[in-house]
């Protein structure tokens, strides 16, 4: 396997916590990244119906078997464990003691927040950043653009040179069948899907509930709540605006992106790469993939994932707001492989209207070559695999 770009956040930090707790999706790598960072400990993992069984019937009992600490996998399917394993690491607060894994983070965050509070370092495993998948195809050419956003970041894919479309598929069948029903929080789960379908097809708008509920047939309650499921599950990620000094002036509602954006391609009936560009969600799909590179950049280095987007009452916006030390980088996010002056006009605005939080600025274009503007630089996306954003 390849080292993840989190790999020396992981270390550090079992270094001075007895618990790190790792979430993030499904397939994303957790169980790889512990099982291999923390080889000399036992590895459980909480999916086996008879080892679940046993935890949630005697969870002291199950415990004690690993008074030394070990790689508990799934937690969230015995989240009570949490509780047990507080008054273990307070009576032994050694370092790395245990390592948790979970795939469903507000479930998972609210009984490890209660009961290990103090205890436990947090961290989020997304799928690969482009750096990690050309890392591992040890090339040194520029892939294209639309294969690379139609076959996504998970790393089933790439570490088993899998078909994307079927192994995506697959995916998204077993978190419908398995993570959904394990919740028994959707009772139409044909409803479900396709209401899963129409928010692949508001990548990148601003979300409308009550618009999705009855293009979905379902109520603006049953909206929010499955908005919510796909949340925590890590399938759907909504990006908030920024309100400063005019928040009166700023829209209210977060934009709706997709954690890995092969996913949202293949929900949208992208099959092969032409298909891709030739989509009218083209643009959105590539502001998709930036803002996720830049999700998980900062969660790689162990940061908050606070970012934002701006849109004021007279249409000015910037795809992207990073904040750092009290100020805030802009970006505009563009799928065009050729610069024109409209670029920057987002970027302009808002330095000119905020100027006190405003750090700097910059484009990233789907062009392969980066240019040296004088006022703002110009980044292609084949430059993320070297560099943060930000």
């Amino acid at each position: 396997m390849i080292e993840r770009n989190i790999a020396p956040v992981l270390k550090h930090l079992a270094s001075q916590y007895p618990v790190i707790t790792l979430t993030g999706p499904r397939q994303s790598g957790k169980t790889t990244l512990a099982k291999s960072i923390f080889a000399g400990k036992p590895y459980i993992t909480l999916e086996d119906p008879d080892t679940r069984r046993y935890a949630q019937d005697d969870p002291r009992g199950f415990l004690g078997q690993y008074v030394q600490g070990a790689v508990l996998d799934e937690i969230q399917r015995v989240p009570e464990l949490a509780s047990y394993l507080q008054g273990m690491v307070d009576a032994d607060p050694q370092p790395g003691r245990f390592i948790l894994t979970g795939s469903h983070q507000f479930e998972l965050m609210t009984q490890v927040s209660q009961s290990l509070a103090g205890r436990t370092a947090v961290l989020r495993l997304l799928p690969f950043t482009l750096a990690e998948v050309q890392r591992l195809r040890g090339m040194g050419s520029v892939p294209d653009l639309t294969q690379t956003l139609l076959t996504g970041f998970y790393p089933r894919i790439h570490d088993q040179g899998l078909n994307p479309s079927q192994a995506l598929a697959d995916y998204f069948a077993t978190y419908v069948q398995r993570d959904l029903r394990q919740l028994a929080a959707v009772q139409d789960l044909q409803r479900f899907e396709r209401f899963v379908r129409l928010c692949a097809g508001r990548t990148g708008q601003l979300l409308n509930l009550t618009s999705l509920g009855n293009d979905a047939g379902v109520s603006h309650v049953t909206a929010r709540a499955w908005i919510d499921l796909l949340q925590s599950s890590y399938i759907v990620y909504l990006l908030p605006p920024w309100f400063g000094n005019a928040g009166k002036r700023l829209v209210k509602a977060p934009k709706l992106y997709f954690y890995d954006v092969g996913l949202a391609c293949w929900l949208l009936g992208l099959r092969i790469a032409d298909q891709v560009s030739r989509d009218p969600l083209w643009g959105s799909l590539f502001e998709n993939f930036v803002i996720m590179e830049a999700m998980k950049d900062r969660l790689n280095a162990g940061e908050t994932a606070e970012m934002y987007f701006y849109r004021d009452s007279e249409g000015n916006e910037v795809d992207l707001l990073l904040p750092a030390g009290g100020k805030l980088h802009a970006i505009e996010i563009k799928a065009g492989a050729t610069v024109n002056r409209d670029y920057f006009k987002g970027l302009k605005t808002f330095a000119a209207h905020q100027p006190s939080v405003f750090a700097s600025g910059r484009v990233v274009f789907g062009g392969q070559e980066g240019q040296h503007r004088s006022d703002w630089p110009v980044h292609s996306w084949w430059q993320l695999q070297r560099k943060a954003i930000g």
